[in-house]
């Protein structure tokens, strides 16, 4: 049975779902979210997900919603990503601070310079999120020295997930080249088999509302 993946190429959420579940092997497929066209704030989508937020992930009679538990499932069911039994805490923890310390920042503070209109965009949150942001960048950057991956010596949860904003080209305040271990790490990711950008991988992209 293939597994559905309702998405948007613009969330970085959706794209540790969808990343992990092309990696993994698994027959899958995405199913667009007109999320900029409030498609996720009809009682129709609130049916699928009461928190009003995608990805949702279907297969069969399961559906599954925020992406470290998708990437969980992705995990149980191919084999794939749950790094060695006894790092099993390390991924779980290093998912957990991606949630907390940097894709929460990072998704809005790309929101705010990139979906809002020009004279909407609150410059002082802005610089304070981005203030936090290189606080978390400096941590993975530190943490990622003399290491290939974050957790062991092979793809994980904790990449997939910490990866997912990264990938963007909408400025953020995020520049490779100023985190040097960071940028090694996303290549290694990047020459992964099977590896694809999130505006490959998802429908919807900011050009399509152009």
């Amino acid at each position: 049975m293939t597994i559905k993946l309702h998405c948007f190429g613009e969330s970085g959420n959706a794209y540790k779902a969808a990343l992990a579940l092309e990696l993994s092997g698994l027959d899958w497929e995405p199913v667009y979210v007109d999320f900029f066209g409030g498609a996720a704030r009809t009682p129709e989508w609130r049916a699928k997900n009461v928190m009003g937020e995608a990805p949702v992930m279907e297969d069969g009679d399961i559906r599954l919603t925020q992406s470290g538990v998708i990437q969980q499932y992705i995990t149980d069911k191919s084999g794939k990503f749950g790094g060695a039994a006894e790092d099993k805490y390390e991924v779980l923890r290093w998912v957990l601070w991606d949630n907390h310390k940097m894709s929460s920042q990072a998704g809005v503070t790309r929101f705010l310079m990139n979906f809002l209109p020009e004279d909407k965009r609150p410059q002082e949150v802005i610089g304070f999120l981005q203030g936090r942001l290189k606080g978390a960048y400096a941590t993975l950057d530190a943490h990622l020295e003399g290491r290939d991956y974050i957790v062991g010596p092979g793809l994980t949860n904790a990449d997939l997930s910490n990866c997912g904003y990264l990938f963007y080209p909408e400025p953020f305040g995020f520049t490779r080249a100023d985190w040097p271990n960071i940028d090694r790490w996303l290549a290694n990711i990047e020459n992964t088999a099977g590896f694809k950008y999130p505006y490959d991988l998802m429908p919807g992209s900011p050009a399509d509302r152009a």
